[in-house]
């Protein structure tokens, strides 16, 4: 270890962070200032090992900064190692400077957006996990195993999602990640429930079953470089847990009046308070640079697998007709289910993440095809869309499903995953009423709307298995965030095989014996699509055509194709199973189409699938009397 030279970067470090924030006028200083020594002796004592000329290498060890707003220390330590010069580095917090307040891809070196607290370690167990799978399948062979370090603030360990990742890194001894508590005792506005009782910290990591390495004083560089050498040594066969280092260190740290003191959090510095903390840190080398240790991979020769005949492929699909008598009925999240599986023989990066409920979304058949690509997460669904969000920046594509309405609950971590770029296929099953008996706790009812809101989102809503089994390929073969909705009962098949389903577009399902211009025109997907077209038949009885249009694509769809079909027709209808705000009825008002809506209005219940949606008024009769009172 040069500790001389560590001294002066960080020296350097510590004049960056003031420097840059005071300039920005807003930024937290302090919360960057105790960690300083820490990720010094992390990036500049050879530990942690990057091309910066490859940033995608799989070689690369990864870092995650879980404390966000820490982002100057972030931006300084790329100055100190030379990738940014002084004059972008204060253009921190600048409009269109990729240096934000907090990290996100922006910035070429930061593969997960941060600043909700309590997602990094997520994130970087899922890209530990990543790592270790592409090495078990030899895509990268390397002598040291790269790993994921991420930096955690001590207030952020308050967060439940922190706890989860903890304990599924454990269950899959996840032996490259690494954490880094920084302990600076200090949050916004109180101390922490710990403070600087780094053992308390210990105590709870040890029984999780992680490797746990203390650092009394996280500003000895000595001491923090030989906790760093312990956690990068070689492990036993039998030791393959997760290491966390627990590191004592002083909020505002190399500033006399910020050191330790309250009130100072998300804080910069004036002029001439910047003056005083300056001329205290004393001369400040501006030239010395960090060296970054890069890593070596090795090239892999590619095994020519034979590839197994078209006909042996096709025997093993399985095919939706409308002729088809043991095939005319199926559930959506079966059909799902079947599609996973026969995607994932085509392409070995589809990996599927479970909250325990894998035999009712019908993973379990991916499950048992591929067990080394399915990852039970337990219920702790937060953390399974975190660990799915570190999985797609490995290059994978990662399948989450549970029922929609638990994934409400891990709404930020969605958010969150806009931000990061990630590339995540979510599948949302026992969606509405329809699902019947289990009530209104088991029944998603806001999901379409949580997605829709989404900035670049995609919602489909398929209503048999072709087109269920089109659309989860669509989500496969595009990046960004998808979501998927899946009902619990059986439907009719209605489609045939030779039908595409292209993202924004709709089918039309015209009367079959009536002519003429439409009277209604009923918009709808999913399970109510079949409500719809069994009221397109009763209007028919009664001399009444209608035409019914499936939405199963409800972001994006055609805007312009629809309104030149509501132009055509008479009175239009929008039924869905979901609550009335944020779901179709939204997606089709924001077009300036007026129209009835039939939604869930009423407060569910337990019941029969038939019972709820007559309940709710958005069963075939309700449809019919709409049409008929228009």
């Amino acid at each position: 270890m040069d500790e001389k030279k560590l001294q002066k970067l960080c020296r350097l470090i510590r004049h960056d962070i003031l420097t840059s924030t005071t300039i920005a006028g807003s930024g937290h200083p302090t919360s960057s200032l105790s960690a300083v020594e820490l990720m010094a002796v992390l990036f500049f004592g050879g530990f942690y090992h990057y091309d910066f000329k490859k940033p995608d290498s799989l070689a690369n060890d990864r870092f995650i900064l879980s404390k966000g707003h820490a982002s100057p220390l972030l931006y300084s330590l790329y100055h100190a190692a030379g990738i940014i010069d002084h004059g972008k580095l204060m253009t921190l917090r600048k409009f269109k400077s990729v240096l934000e307040g907090h990290p996100n891809p922006r910035f070429p070196h930061v593969d997960v957006a941060t600043g909700s607290l309590g997602q990094g370690l997520s994130n970087g167990l899922g890209m530990a996990m990543g790592i270790s799978l592409r090495i078990t399948r030899k895509e990268i062979i390397i002598e040291r195993t790269p790993k994921v370090w991420v930096l955690l603030g001590d207030s952020e360990m308050a967060e439940g999602q922190v706890w989860e990742a903890i304990e599924i890194a454990s269950y899959y001894k996840v032996s490259n990640l690494v954490g880094i508590i920084d302990v600076n005792r200090l949050g916004q506005n109180s101390k922490t429930k710990s403070g600087w009782d780094i053992y308390d910290y210990k105590k709870k990591l040890d029984a999780f079953g992680w490797k746990t390495l203390t650092v009394n004083n996280a500003h000895n560089l000595k001491e923090v470089y030989d906790s760093f050498t312990e956690a990068e040594n070689k492990r036993t066969v039998n030791d393959q847990r997760p290491t966390m280092i627990i590191a004592r260190s002083i909020k505002g740290k190399g500033v006399e009046f910020l050191e330790n003191k309250e009130n100072w959090h998300g804080k910069p510095l004036g002029e001439v308070q910047l003056k005083k903390a300056l001329h205290e840190l004393g001369k400040v080398d501006l030239s010395v640079k960090g060296k970054v240790a890069t890593p070596r991979l090795q090239p892999v020769k590619k095994e020519k697998i034979p590839k197994k005949s078209y006909d042996e492929l096709m025997s093993r699909l399985i095919i939706y007709s409308l002729s088809h008598d043991t095939l005319t009925e199926i559930s959506t999240r079966e059909a799902y289910g079947n599609a996973l599986v026969e995607l994932g023989r085509k392409n070995p990066n589809i990996i599927a993440l479970d909250a325990e409920v894998a035999n009712s979304t019908y993973q379990d058949k991916f499950q048992k095809q591929f067990s080394e690509r399915f990852f039970e997460m337990f219920i702790a669904e937060e953390n399974m869309m975190g660990v799915a969000v570190g999985f797609s920046k490995l290059g994978f594509v990662p399948f989450v499903s549970t029922f929609a309405a638990f994934l409400t609950q891990t709404f930020d971590q969605i958010r969150m995953a806009q931000y990061s770029r990630a590339n995540l296929k979510i599948v949302g099953s026992h969606a509405g009423v329809s699902i019947g008996e289990d009530g209104p706790s088991q029944m998603g009812l806001e999901d379409i709307s949580m997605m829709r809101s989404i900035l670049k989102s995609t919602v489909l809503y398929p209503s048999d298995a072709v087109s269920t089994k089109k659309l989860t390929k669509l989500m496969s073969e595009n990046e960004g965030i998808f979501y998927l909705r899946t009902t619990r009962g059986k439907t009719p098949v209605i489609y045939d095989e030779e039908e595409e389903f292209p993202i924004g577009g709709f089918k039309i399902h015209e009367s079959k014996k009536i002519t003429g211009k439409s009277k209604a025109l009923i918009i709808s997907a999913g399970i109510t699509l079949h409500e719809a077209l069994k009221a397109q038949t009763m209007l028919e009885k009664n001399n009444i055509k209608a035409t019914v249009v499936d939405l199963y694509s409800i972001k994006p769809f055609d805007e312009d194709s629809l309104m030149r079909l509501v132009k055509k027709s008479g009175k239009v209808i929008v039924v869905e199973d979901h609550y009335p705000a944020g779901g179709i009825g939204e997606a089709i008002a924001m077009t300036g189409i007026k129209f009835t809506h039939l939604s869930v209005r009423k407060t569910p219940m337990s019941g029969k699938s038939e019972e709820l949606l007559r309940f709710e008024e958005i069963d075939a009769a309700a449809i019919f009397n709409a049409v008929r009172e228009g």
